[in-house]
């Protein structure tokens, strides 16, 4: 199951010639995302940024980012010898700074952070399976609720997930009672460091976004776009260290 061409054209358009092609487009865009520059900064070698971006931006409408990447994850997953849907997730969130007004913004007093929380669904393998950025002061154990529930409308298959312990609580409960499924809980070890089961999985997925510098702060300013920033980056991971 792979990524078609039509996928990235609108209905009304399909057929139609373009005057730049679609992989140099997307080249475009995975230099921005790498090397965290700004739009207007685009080497000439590519298409001019403006033609990138609204691209850009119309892919994001359409949901094309998120319907290749479900494509992709499935096809690894396969390669890899497993199921093509996954049957357990593994949710973490992450909070950043975000370098100007963006909407929904809020400030983490745990880590001392104003911004965005990232929250994210990985399989077994590392795959994303659902992205959510919303305000950083919200709880992970509040805001969790509604990340399960979209990851388990997404993948019926799922019949359970895994977090760490900042997601007890309401979230235990919530999977519990109104998903019908099971939230584990990884503890830390007392006295020592030792790396947890399932849990690390999460973390190195966090830590492959980490070589974009796109990321290393929250540049956009509609949440919906710094969840589409994210799976675009796991358009280019996947293929490489999902196995």
């Amino acid at each position: 199951m792979g990524v078609h061409k039509k996928d990235f054209e609108a209905p009304s358009k399909r057929g139609n010639g373009h005057k730049h092609s679609k992989k140099l487009i997307v080249d475009a865009i995975l230099y921005v995302l790498k090397g965290g520059i700004q739009w207007r900064l685009l080497p000439k070698d590519f298409p001019p940024w403006k033609t990138v971006y609204d691209h850009f931006s119309k892919w994001n409408k359409w949901g094309v980012w998120e319907k290749c990447l479900d494509r992709l994850t499935v096809y690894h997953r396969q390669k890899a010898g497993r199921s093509a849907q996954p049957s357990y997730g593994i949710i973490d969130a992450q909070s950043l700074k975000t370098q100007y007004a963006s909407e929904e913004r809020g400030i983490d007093g745990g880590k001392k952070v104003k911004g965005h929380k990232r929250h994210i669904v990985v399989d077994i393998l590392g795959n994303l399976l659902h992205v959510s950025v919303h305000a950083a002061n919200l709880s992970d154990t509040k805001s969790a609720c509604d990340v399960l529930e979209a990851a388990a409308g997404k993948y019926p298959s799922i019949k359970a997930f895994s977090g760490d312990a900042g997601y007890r609580g309401s979230a235990v409960e919530y999977t519990d009672k109104k998903l019908g499924m099971t939230l584990h809980i990884s503890e830390k070890i007392e006295g020592k460091w030792a790396v947890l089961p399932k849990r690390w999985v999460v973390e190195r997925t966090f830590s492959w976004l980490g070589g974009f510098r796109r990321l290393s702060k929250d540049f956009e300013i509609l949440p919906a776009t710094a969840e589409n920033m994210i799976r675009i980056a796991m358009l280019k991971i996947t293929p490489a260290k999902c196995v």
